[in-house]
């Protein structure tokens, strides 16, 4: 099948701002020399956004860093045909690559936190690049062009946003701080690398609303993302890469639509949503429109789980947590009045905003945080309070677990996966013959061999490293697990394979799950019951089809309103 990757732009387009023909990238010491991107063909013009897709390793952000000269030390980048700004970006060295950036092209990356200097302000990361490259003199128009730039991607109180550090700032502020750094040259060209990734759908909508303001002011947008509801939201064009090469191309409605590589279809069918509920996702197949069907998705359904609403497992009652504040009333308040309750074997989900209180919930719940006011009962027993310190709580700690959002950061990038499985089996007095017989039993559970036990966190990719979060989680035999934000970094189809682990692994074992995300169609797809927060409170509850339906408040109106996918799969469940 020949798969056309640029399609004719209207007559009155300009020249390209970047034409790539045959683009190849190889490194003399990985995957054997051979290329890991290799074939490309890329073309954008100026008010055009053009997305690629794909999963972990598909060669989606290395195509992206080579129009920069990211692609790394020892990158062997190639093409017949490398054009960028009207020049042949194969001659250049790095004063050039280092004019580029920055005024022509601007790079926003997927972890903010990491790319934001710890210890500069955040005013000052934005001016670099106008600074750095003369745009503005005086140290006046610099700090005016910063608080502009910061207003126009959404960060209120600019003037007081720009003394702070990143660490002072929400993971929301954080990302928009990162995308007004990048605009802040007004560059012709942004490259966006999983600019959402782990953003609530508001914000997410945000984010989305200053790229596409970009593009009306005539820039072109190179969009990376795992996401197909922000890609339809935003790209003129969608590139799906697999194993390095492009598989299928063409305009979003064509690609989303009308799928013609087995893998985009994949990808299509793997999404969570309301009506893959109780049905696996990683097998689930797209079926296209024939003369007598429309098209659709077939899924297998998930095994049978029971909820034992007669035992509760967690108890939370009236938490609150405040810090101080330099506001006007001197006190933040992240948590206020939250009360709920799992039962054994039920799926509770938590959806909000950044800064509404998922976090600190979480922390509390998982014991590692006081509340100011309230209690938490963990199996009947007093989890929390002044007279209850950790080694009250030791004899039930390994009853409660948690799944981090980035395991790579969890783990000890020292310790190998036999050792991080072992840790997390000491309270179970076993010998060192049992302890490996169960390590290999975990490993076995979550979908992968004994040949994984010498191998280390940096030698795993991003859905091996979470299927190892959960074999840990499991180790003990919690009751309840804490899941936060759990596959919100992962492509679409290793999503679709831990979601489906979580669910098998829950119907088997009768663990409860607390499962806080910021992507609605996630919970919609796991959750029995839902908790909405908000500004530190809990202002909507209940089942999660019905709540996700039928919401009541305006907030949750809101939420479920920009979290509706900006085109129309036709495609539904059989």
């Amino acid at each position: 099948m020949t798969i056309v990757t640029d399609i004719k732009a209207p007559k009155e387009s300009k020249a390209p701002l970047v034409d790539i023909a045959g683009l190849q990238i190889a490194f003399p010491h990985a995957n054997g020399g051979a290329p890991l991107v290799r074939g490309i063909d890329l073309r954008l013009r100026a008010g055009e956004c053009v997305a690629l897709v794909g999963e972990s390793g598909s060669g989606k952000s290395l195509t992206a860093r080579s129009l920069l000269g990211l692609a790394g030390p020892g990158a062997q980048v190639s093409a017949t045909r490398f054009v960028i700004d009207g020049r042949d970006a194969l001659e250049f060295g790095e004063r050039d690559w280092r004019a580029l950036r920055g005024t022509f092209a601007g790079l926003v990356m997927q972890d903010a936190l990491v790319s934001l200097d710890p210890l500069r302000t955040i005013g000052a990361e934005i001016g670099e690049v106008i600074a750095h490259h003369r745009l503005l003199r005086s140290r006046r128009e610099i700090e005016a062009r910063v608080q502009q730039v910061m207003t126009d991607v959404g960060i209120p109180d600019p003037a007081q946003r720009a003394r702070q550090h990143a660490h002072e700032l929400s993971g929301g502020l954080r990302q928009r701080a990162l995308i007004a750094a990048a605009v802040a040259g007004q560059p012709a060209l942004i490259i966006a690398d999983e600019p959402t990734t782990a953003l609530d759908v508001t914000v997410q909508a945000q984010v989305l609303a200053v790229l596409r303001e970009r593009l009306q002011q005539g820039a072109a947008v190179l969009l990376v993302s795992h996401d197909l509801s922000v890609v339809a939201g935003i790209a003129d064009r969608v590139l799906v890469m697999h194993d390095g090469a492009v598989v299928d191309a063409g305009t979003h409605d064509e690609v989303l639509h009308n799928p013609r590589h087995p893998y985009t279809r994949q990808l299509l069918a793997a999404r969570p949503s309301a009506s893959s509920r109780g049905h696996h996702l990683s097998s689930a197949r797209f079926v296209s429109a024939s003369a007598s069907t429309a098209a659709h998705i077939e899924r297998e359904p998930l095994p049978a789980r029971q909820v034992d609403r007669s035992r509760s497992v967690l108890e939370v009652s009236g938490i609150a947590k405040h810090y101080r504040s330099k506001g006007a009333n001197g006190r933040l308040t992240a948590l206020e009045d939250v009360s709920f309750s799992i039962a054994a074997g039920e799926v509770l989900g938590i959806v909000g905003e950044s800064g509404s209180g998922k976090s600190t919930c979480a922390r509390i719940v998982l014991g590692l945080l006081a509340p100011d006011a309230g209690e938490v009962q963990l199996l009947g027993s007093r989890w929390n309070g002044k007279e209850i310190d950790e080694s009250a709580r030791r004899t039930l700690r390994t009853r409660l677990q948690t799944i981090p959002q980035d395991p790579l950061s969890s783990f000890d990038p020292r310790y190998t996966v036999r050792r991080l499985l072992e840790e997390s089996l000491l309270s179970q007095a076993m010998s060192p013959s049992q302890t490996l017989a169960r390590s290999v039993e975990l490993l076995e559970q979550v979908g992968l061999s004994a040949a994984f036990l010498e191998r280390r966190p940096l030698q795993l990719s991003g859905g091996q490293r979470q299927r190892i979060a959960i074999a840990r989680a499991l180790a003990p035999q919690p009751a309840l697990i804490v899941c936060d934000e759990p596959v919100s970094a992962l492509d679409v189809y290793v999503q679709a394979q831990v979601l489906d682990l979580l669910a098998e692994l829950q119907a088997k074992l009768g663990t409860s799950l607390l499962f806080i995300s910021h992507d609605l169609d996630v919970v919609q797809h796991i959750s029995d019951r839902v908790l909405v927060f908000k500004d530190g409170r809990l202002i909507e509850q209940g089942d999660a089809a019905q709540v996700f339906a039928r919401p009541v408040h305006p907030y949750t109106q809101a939420l479920v309103s920009a979290s509706q996918p900006q085109w129309e799969n036709h495609a539904a469940a059989a």
